[in-house]
């Protein structure tokens, strides 16, 4: 197979959605049909026998969420699908940010009761600043939710995106009969009793005709005719170009914890869904075809595997081919490396690679080299754009719950922040530790992997900030506010000057009064 076919068969995506919405069921059910694993796990809060093969973290077993995103590969009809399964909780919304930069398609999952949630409709934002071709997957149709075309509205109205429904359900919850593909012209029968529906689908010529009405019932099958009619009458045809050029979304129905509407959205996904796409770099393009290889970090994770100390940095493949034991330059730190053991991944399991194209993800073990955002290259200086750390927005004192493991609580809040999983302030007045989270939920993540994967223990303490913002701009006012506003000034994990806001005030009053200083909310200015 040449380089070229290898690219050209490689589809790789993110699964997002609110919490609760059915994605990681979506994911392993994808999962099952790639063969990629035999037995679908479960995820129930605090009930967990054998955990979702997505969230492969001891705390995400115990609180049934997704923390982290998670890489999985695998074949399906001759096609290489890399999904990236991404945390739903708002508190880990900077993960599947970062996660976003690194895919060249998404599936937003939609739960058929609830319609389009907060969440969803920040991470959709994120997708179409970024122009990333949309899929949509209504859920948990097997349950009572809204009406079908009162969710279509939904979802132009709230994350702004035309919608074009490639399949449309039969009834809803206790009546659900099954879906009829649109695109296929056929109809896929929904038997609650069988969790692994194996009917074959009813081909269908023609909407009235009498076999239908028998199969489905008078009213069910005279409710489709309808409706049918309807959706060719209200939205546009599908495009596959539209599609591709993130100008319109197609729609699926069905139900992932039941295993219904999965095959035929994969089965479509596979014919319409890009391949790999072109990158952006400060410098220029970057195309997938081109023959040397390049890549970036978008990911770092520290023991994957608690009874290895490893730490893995993800690495999108962008262009060319990258080869196992092979130089290649890191080039912030302009030094050379040679990777013997890279790995691709099946969520926590690992199998080293002697070569990966472009769409596909590895993980490079990693002895603290790496940060979020690097390039390699086989020697070209080129910097990927896009991937940020936001100004957080809640903060609190890190201090060491136990003197004698000093050195180990050091070691876990470097690698972790590393991570990205939150930022680290340095007070540069008295030299105290401040972390910086965008929710709630990712201290307890904190000192729960401190403890278990590291052995410290750490306490936090209050303090009241507003905002952290990065400084650019003139030196001489810069180190005029670092003197006047010594109390409140930090420096970043990477020596960055940080201003520590009190308030929306005082963070307007500095910028009034330093003109010539550009005051960041975001690292990657």
């Amino acid at each position: 197979m040449t380089i070229k076919q290898e690219i050209n068969r490689r589809r790789t995506f993110a699964i997002i959605s609110h919490p609760d919405a059915g994605k990681t069921t979506l994911t392993e059910k994808l999962l099952l049909f790639g063969g990629a694993i035999q037995v679908a796990g479960a995820v129930k809060s605090n009930k967990i026998k054998k955990g979702a093969t997505s969230d492969f973290m001891e705390i995400e077993r115990q609180r049934g969420i997704s923390v982290a995103t998670s890489v999985m590969g695998f074949e399906y009809k001759d096609v290489k699908i890399n999904i990236l399964d991404t945390p739903g909780h708002q508190d880990f919304a900077e993960d599947t940010f970062r996660t976003l930069t690194a895919v060249d398609s998404v599936i937003v999952v939609i739960d058929v009761a609830k319609g389009v949630e907060t969440q969803t409709v920040k991470l959709v934002s994120v997708c179409r600043m970024r122009n990333i071709p949309i899929m949509i997957f209504i859920n948990k149709l097997d349950r009572e939710g809204k009406d079908a075309f009162e969710l279509l509205d939904d979802i132009e109205d709230k994350l702004g995106i035309s919608v074009s429904p490639l399949s449309w359900p039969i009834g809803m919850g206790g009546t659900f009969k099954g879906v009829y593909n649109i695109f296929d012209k056929r109809i896929n029968f929904f038997e609650n009793e069988d969790k692994f529906n194996k009917t074959e689908p009813y081909a269908v010529t023609d909407l009235k005709s009498t076999e239908l009405h028998e199969i489905i019932g008078k009213e069910h099958a005279e409710t489709l005719e309808e409706e049918v009619e309807l959706i060719h009458e209200v939205f546009p045809e599908f495009e596959t170009e539209d599609y591709l050029h993130a100008m319109v979304s197609p729609v699926f129905f069905g139900s992932a914890l039941n295993n219904f509407g999965v095959q035929d959205m994969l089965d479509i996904f596979i014919q319409i869904a890009p391949t790999p796409r072109p990158a952006i770099t400060e410098e220029r393009e970057i195309s997938p075809y081109e023959e040397k290889f390049t890549g970036f970090v978008f990911k770092i994770h520290a023991n994957m595997d608690p009874k290895h100390r490893d730490r893995l940095a993800f690495v999108k493949i962008v262009s060319g081919v990258f080869k196992r034991n092979t130089n290649y330059k890191h080039i912030r730190l302009n030094k050379t490396f040679k990777f013997s053991s890279p790995t691709a991944f099946m969520a926590s399991k690992k199998s080293i690679v002697e070569k990966a194209y472009p769409g596909d993800i590895v993980g490079l073990h990693d002895t603290g080299n790496f940060k979020i955002g690097d390039s390699l290259t086989e020697g070209e200086i080129i910097h990927f754009k896009g991937i940020p750390s936001f100004s957080p927005e809640l903060f609190r004192y890190v201090e060491n719950g136990d003197p004698m493991k000093s050195k180990q609580l050091a070691k876990g809040i470097d690698q972790l922040m590393d991570e990205g999983v939150a930022q680290l302030f340095t007070r540069i007045s008295n030299g105290r530790k401040i972390i910086g989270t965008v929710g709630a939920l990712q201290y307890e993540v904190i000192e729960y992997r401190l403890k278990h994967e590291y052995g410290a223990t750490v306490r936090y303490e209050p303090i009241r900030l507003h905002k952290a913002v990065w400084l650019k701009g003139d030196e001489d006012q810069i180190n005029e506010l670092k003197r006047k506003k010594h109390n409140s000034m930090a420096l970043d994990k990477h020596g960055n000057n940080v201003f520590l806001a009190e308030s929306s005030y005082e963070l307007q009053l500095m910028k009034e009064k330093y003109k010539d200083i550009q005051f960041h909310l975001k690292s990657d200015f």
